[in-house]
């Protein structure tokens, strides 16, 4: 008997839920306008949140734009850069093309070791202090990676905050609509279900600005780690290949040995 009682109540409950309308092209318009409906009946909190939202979407997208486009450009000068450097014999032939190759972060490096080269040898035999010239090259790589970070800030900024935000947008209109609730003095789910499926909204806007945000983020600083490694051993190969020049294998130290390394080199007038 209990379970045949339980069993007739279900029925009586869904007998009066359910509408006996077939689904047609009423229904399916009710289904795909139901965001729509919510959007429009949506206060003013969730407004404004909603459009903060979108300010902050259309700002982290133009930077991840921005930044994949320039760091592309970047990656493949570097590779045309280091060819034509690999293939030069002569220092003094890259040191004349290098702003060609630009915005490549290796020509920064180039630029700064050759001119360091210049200052403690004039262009003639092994430099004074390797060390100076490598930490010319860290003082190189250290800008050009403070350029490609800028903005990226803001990204991070807007991956952390954006959950929040519409979260914030959530909590405000779940207490609007439970202040409704209590002024009409109505308990039932029918009366509260739109006011917090309209809240909802919020923190549904904020993870869709959020995730795409975290994704390039991520996805951006990796790439400029790879940058850092790239013009770390850029340096290096730089320098031995300087020190490797200057030393003029089988000459004795001296006048001619010198002249002959700065040939080698291409830096001597």
């Amino acid at each position: 008997m209990p379970a045949n009682a339980l069993a007739m109540l279900g029925l009586f409950f869904l007998q009066d839920d359910l509408s006996p309308v077939a689904p047609g092209p009423a229904a399916v318009h009710s289904s795909g306008g139901a965001l729509t409906d919510m959007l429009h009946n949506s206060g003013p909190t969730a407004i404004f949140v909603l459009i903060l939202l979108a300010v902050m979407s259309v700002f982290s997208w133009m930077i991840m734009i921005g930044k994949f486009t320039a760091f592309r450009q970047a990656r493949v000068q570097n590779q045309r850069f280091l060819k034509a450097f690999r293939k030069s014999t002569r220092l003094s032939e890259i040191a004349g093309v290098a702003d060609q190759f630009q915005p490549a972060p290796l020509v920064g490096v180039f630029t700064e070791i050759v001119e360091e080269y210049q200052r403690q040898t004039g262009g003639r035999g092994l430099p004074r202090s390797p060390a100076a010239i490598e930490r010319a090259a860290a003082i190189a790589s250290s800008e050009a990676l403070t350029d490609m970070e800028t903005r990226l800030t803001w990204l991070a900024t807007i991956a952390a905050v954006a959950p929040f935000v519409g979260l914030l947008g959530t909590v405000l209109g779940i207490i609007d609509a439970f202040h409704g609730l209590g002024t009409q003095g109505s308990a039932t789910l029918r009366a509260v279900a739109p006011g917090i499926s309209e809240a909802l909204i919020t923190t549904a806007a904020g993870l869709v600005v959020a995730i795409p945000a975290v994704v390039g983020y991520n996805q951006l600083t990796a790439r400029i780690r790879e940058f850092g490694s790239r013009m770390d051993d850029f340096g290096r190969e730089l320098l031995n290949a300087i020190e490797n020049a200057a030393a003029a294998p089988g000459a004795a130290p001296g006048p001619s040995s010198v002249r002959a390394a700065a040939e080698r080199l291409g830096m001597e007038r």
